[in-house]
């Protein structure tokens, strides 16, 4: 059910809502509770900006009944559960990984160049 409402949420972000804000958020999770009552939706968003992320976020929070809505619409189910919208900061966080392991690999290649005699090959 979390994968089916995850891409009903995308789908109605992309086709049915007119605010550009909510048009940079991505869904990439959804964990429903057993009882379907609540779920969390994991959004990311294009800017990196905290400030704008938040804004964004709280922007998703207020569309929060006409995306109910639409997931009532679109999976004919008789209780949907309430959304609770977080920021999902791991792509991020990972591209800010991948930033700093190659800086120090590019690091390493600089100190190793600099040693008299030393050949990156052996």
């Amino acid at each position: 059910m979390a994968d089916q409402i995850q891409r009903e949420i995308a789908e109605i972000l992309r086709r049915e809502v007119s605010d550009p804000r909510l048009a940079r958020a991505t869904v990439s999770g959804v964990e429903v509770s057993r009882d379907m009552a609540h779920a969390k939706v994991y959004v990311t968003f294009l800017e990196m900006d905290e400030n704008a992320a938040e804004a964004d976020l709280h922007a998703l929070e207020r569309a929060s009944g006409f995306l109910r809505s639409g997931l009532a619409r679109r999976l004919q189910i008789r209780s949907v559960p309430d959304l609770q919208f977080i920021h999902d900061t791991s792509a991020a966080r990972g591209i800010r990984l991948d930033a700093l392991i190659e800086d120090a690999l590019a690091r390493d290649r600089r100190d190793a160049a600099d040693v008299p005699g030393h050949d990156e090959t052996e």
